[in-house]
């Protein structure tokens, strides 16, 4: 089992969905929660934002009960700003409350938050004081090795975060300047993982894209669980493809077709619920493509997918298309 301060207990090698902008909303965690993730968040949500009132960032504070356990994240380069935020989301009751140090878009660190501040830790320090002081739940942060390769100092950062008082540490095992390119180096990771004098669970990020290298990774740095992103989005049946590996070496069935459609529209329905039929309708058509990755012949579905405004016609299409993948699967 492992632990997250005193009331967050996971299971062993929990698998986490990470905070994702623009992907991670309510609609997609309750699609990833169904299909095995242990620990999820929120999108990352500016500490300015909240302080302002913005409509859009107090939107990203809706969390619900089926989803717990469940961590919010900010962002912020400023003390006072972080400080009021955390007050703010302490309200909404989250499990943790979480802190981008990570986040290696121009906009963001142009402002001194996200992977701005790993120029500067005794800056991070300091914002990460100010979040915890502010807080009654369980702080974490999500960071990365370093702002460039000449500057890895994810070794001070882990020690000198855990002195502050947060509860776990995400690593992302890129720099910044890799953005989400080359490979993940999760050596790092692996030696935070042998310092004696770190405590806090230590979760992986980076590249995590299949069952096998999920083992290889658990087996071979040996931190306390993996992060997964990218490759949950269009599949999240990739959290209960690798818990079933873990314990029995083998794979799970692909998702099917029928799964996959399945998959949508319980998606959709959750978007039309929390965003109104149609807005919800529209912000899925980011989706389609995903889910059917690599299903031959859905270029015309996803056409039709994309002019549905409300349920109804969502399962005409639904219908129509698992029609098609019957006949194409019986003659193929």
């Amino acid at each position: 089992m492992v632990t997250i301060g005193d009331k967050i207990s996971l299971p062993d090698f929990p698998l986490l969905l990470a905070p994702m902008e623009d992907v991670s909303d309510p609609p997609f965690r309750a699609v990833c929660k169904d299909n095995g993730a242990d620990l999820m968040y929120t999108e990352f949500i500016s500490s300015e934002g909240l302080i302002r009132d913005a409509i859009k960032s107090r939107r990203k504070l809706d969390i619900f009960d089926y989803e717990r356990p469940i961590g919010i994240q900010i962002f912020g380069g400023d003390e006072e700003s972080l400080a009021l935020a955390a007050k703010i989301v302490d309200v909404t009751q989250p499990d943790l409350l979480d802190i981008n140090f990570g986040c290696p878009v121009k906009k963001v660190v142009c402002k001194g938050a996200g992977a701005g501040v790993l120029k500067d830790v005794d800056m991070m320090v300091r914002l990460t004081k100010a979040v915890v002081n502010s807080t009654s739940l369980p702080v974490t942060v999500k960071t990365r090795l370093g702002w460039d390769s000449n500057s890895i100092n994810i070794d001070e950062v882990a020690e000198r975060l855990q002195e502050t008082g947060i509860k776990a540490l995400t690593i992302h095992a890129r720099t910044r300047g890799q953005m989400y390119k080359g490979e993940a180096d999760w050596e790092h990771i692996s030696r935070i993982k042998q310092n004696p004098n770190i405590e806090i669970p230590i979760f992986g990020n980076g590249d995590i894209d299949s069952p096998e290298k999920a083992l290889e990774y658990k087996n071979k740095y040996a931190c306390d669980g993996i992060m997964i992103g990218r490759a949950a989005i269009g599949y999240p049946w990739i959290f209960n493809e690798i818990k079933h590996f873990f314990k029995t070496g083998e794979h799970l069935d692909a998702p099917t077709v029928s799964d996959r459609l399945l998959a949508v529209r319980q998606h959709a329905e959750w978007s039309a619920e929390w965003k109104g039929e149609k807005l919800g309708l529209i912000e899925m058509r980011q989706h389609y493509s995903n889910y059917f990755r690599g299903i031959p012949h859905f270029k015309d579905f996803r056409r039709k997918f994309l002019e549905v405004f409300t349920l109804e016609e969502m399962d005409g299409v639904i219908k129509e298309t698992q029609e098609f993948y019957e006949e194409y699967q019986a003659q193929v």
